[in-house]
């Protein structure tokens, strides 16, 4: 199962690098980089306060490929 985010685009949105969302949410620049390629899956909590510094909901930002179950 894949994660695809969209973090990345919504960060455009608002002229935001991976330094300042990682620090409005507490976590390193790294991990924002591992989301964003889809190599880190959230916890909810990290979900959630993504979602509200990129005022988007978690189903906007975050998805999951399936399909190879």
């Amino acid at each position: 199962m894949a994660l695809y985010t969209r973090i990345k685009e919504f960060r455009a949105k608002f002229n935001m690098t991976q330094d300042e969302l990682a620090n409005i949410v507490g976590v390193r620049r790294e991990t924002i980089i591992h989301l964003e390629k889809g190599k880190y899956n959230p916890s909810l909590e990290l979900a959630y306060d993504i979602a509200k510094a990129l005022n988007a909901s978690i189903d906007e930002l975050f998805s999951y490929d399936d399909s190879h179950k």
